[in-house]
């Protein structure tokens, strides 16, 4: 399969002057998931080029197996750094679409035009697709070709309320993915901060945090499997 990933060009938190972008498990977990099935991955991010990694993600207490790997791995560091651009991209090159998170994507992805376009795209074409944590917020402008907004009505997770407030930021953030996901009428659900939780709700899966980037991502290849073997039959 053809895979494509969606990651942040938004290096700044806010204006406190501090970095952000995205968070290393979030794309390391399901990155390696793709690439050891030998799917075809490609990157994209709004500006192109080296997408910003949150510092703060590779920090002693948020390193697993996977990033790790993916600091001793240049060819996959060299990928990274050479993301296309996401107005170039197009939903009939792929068969699917993952949306790492980290805070950036609540500045960006959440409002730009061609990210709420693809996702639009993806789901007008009954493909399967995935977002997790912050990137969930990227679904609160995106609407079904009826006009409703997509997440209306829909089972879906994210970074919690309960989790922004333990990280500092809930007044920092242009929104609150548990809010704003409630607030467009989706309905929201949560394990306790920090715990794996994945929803899946027709061709749409979330994960909630870093933790759930991974197992998110085994639920949308498991899903996709189900689409081939039985193909026209929907998720």
């Amino acid at each position: 399969m053809k895979i494509l990933m969606v990651l942040t060009s938004h290096d700044k938190l806010g204006n406190t002057g501090r970095p952000t972008g995205f968070w290393l498990e979030e794309f390391a977990a399901p990155y390696y998931r793709f690439k050891d099935k030998n799917h075809q991955i490609v990157i994209a991010s709004p500006k192109g080029g080296q997408p910003p990694l949150d510092p703060k993600s590779n920090e002693p207490e948020f390193r697993t197996d996977l990033t790790r790997r993916y600091e001793a791995d240049p060819a996959t560091q060299a990928l990274l750094a050479k993301t296309v651009r996401l107005d170039s991209v197009k939903q009939e090159d792929f068969d699917t679409v993952y949306y790492p998170g980290g805070h950036g994507p609540m500045w960006d992805l959440a409002e730009d035009p061609f990210s709420i376009k693809l996702l639009e795209s993806f789901y007008a074409a009954g493909k399967t697709f995935c977002v997790v944590c912050h990137s969930t917020g990227a679904l609160r402008h995106v609407k079904m070709p009826n006009g409703k907004l997509l997440v209306e009505g829909k089972n879906v997770t994210g970074f919690t309320n309960g989790e922004e407030e333990a990280v500092g930021l809930t007044k920092i953030v242009p929104f609150l993915v548990e809010d704003e996901m409630i607030r467009l009428g989706a309905h929201f659900s949560k394990t306790k901060d920090w715990g794996v939780h994945v929803v899946a709700d027709g061709q749409l899966i979330t994960g909630q945090n870093p933790a759930s980037s991974g197992p998110a991502a085994d639920l949308l290849l498991e899903q996709l499997a189900k689409k081939a073997v039985k193909p026209g039959k929907a998720a």
